[in-house]
């Protein structure tokens, strides 16, 4: 345990140093998958049927890999796409799907059918969190559970103001109170979208 803190011991029992440090390892592991994830959406945008939403998901992809910043409007306008084929939940591939988990934290060595099911209940579980906090309130949220809260949905908030972690909570309860249980995939695909690009998590 001494000398092996972050993989034999609890989150509780880390120094205020380490925790900082540990997040920061755990984040650069799922960040290795964020242009792999890209590169997916990018390849699924020629199958859309809609023209426009096929344009508008190429151009998404685009602006995410150039560094830009999307808007809550940008994404949502894409909700219709994660519904059905080719980029619902039911319909992802498995490639796609281990890459997805890989930036969920999740173990991507599983069969297709296991990771998609895991990865439904954990969007599940979030998008019914979102829910329950949005209507708490991001202003009823100490400092610290804040930053918690924007980690688990795939921001690196450990270098992040307080300020700017509100604000950038408050986007991603913008975009999953606006989806419904068909749309999830969008909510999911939403911790890199996101995230990617968030001031000081492009380091």
């Amino acid at each position: 345990m001494y000398l092996f803190p972050r993989q034999l011991l609890v989150k509780h029992f880390w120094t205020p140093k380490q925790q900082i440090d540990f997040l920061d390892i755990y984040h650069s592991l799922r960040k290795q998958s964020h242009s792999e994830i890209i590169t997916h959406l990018e390849r699924a945008s020629a199958l859309v049927s809609d023209e426009r939403l096929r344009w508008h998901l190429k151009d998404l992809c685009t602006k995410v890999q150039n560094g830009a910043h999307p808007t809550a409007h940008d994404i949502l306008a894409l909700r219709e796409c994660f519904s059905t084929w080719p980029l619902g939940l039911n319909q992802l591939q498995a490639l796609h799907m281990r890459a997805l988990s890989r930036a969920m934290l999740l173990t991507p060595y599983l069969p297709p059918a296991l990771l998609r099911w895991r990865l439904k209940s954990h969007t599940t579980v979030i998008h019914q969190l979102d829910r329950a906090l949005a209507k708490l309130g991001v202003g009823q949220l100490t400092a610290q559970e804040v930053k918690s809260a924007c980690y688990l949905r795939g921001l690196n908030s450990t270098h992040i103001a307080d300020d700017r972690c509100r604000t950038w909570l408050g986007e991603w309860l913008q975009i999953s109170c606006s989806l419904k249980e068909a749309e999830l995939s969008l909510l999911l695909h939403n911790v890199v979208l996101l995230s990617t690009n968030y001031l000081e998590t492009r380091r």
